[in-house]
């Protein structure tokens, strides 16, 4: 199938495909006698698998290791469990940092009178650079 047959198939766009197979994520497809592209149904399948990792949050470094683990039928489970793993930990850090910038922005939402005053520590804050000037419950 051509390139927007494969990115139909999958649901990832004819660019996005073009870019995995730039970087070395996607093995490059054979060409038609026309210079077409041309892919199959492995293909497909492993543009879904990454389609999907990318919605789990894997880096594109992640996502070719557990591709290359996915390919290799005799791999042991243990090197992708790292891998989800460290990726878990990575994901609980960044929810545990966008909460705290939730609370102090939540915190200095409350602080900020809305009305036709000038004067907003919201602004306040992002102009100390925040560490400065935190609001306290």
């Amino acid at each position: 199938m051509n390139i927007g047959a494969a990115a139909g198939a999958s649901g990832v766009t004819a660019k996005m495909i073009r870019h995995y197979e730039a970087i070395g994520l996607l093995r490059p497809a054979p060409r038609r006698p026309n210079d077409y592209r041309d892919y199959g149904e492995r293909d497909v399948h492993e543009l879904r698998f990454i389609k999907r990792a990318r919605r789990l949050g894997f880096s594109m470094d992640e996502i070719g290791a557990l591709l290359m683990l996915w390919r290799d039928r005799a791999r042991p489970s243990r090197e992708v469990r790292r891998i989800a793993e460290a990726h878990v930990g990575d994901l609980q850090a960044r929810i545990a940092e966008m909460q705290a910038m939730a609370k102090t922005l939540a915190q200095l939402v409350r602080a900020c009178h809305g009305d036709d005053r000038p004067d907003c520590p919201i602004l306040d804050d992002l102009a100390l650079g925040g560490s400065e000037n935190r609001v306290s419950e």
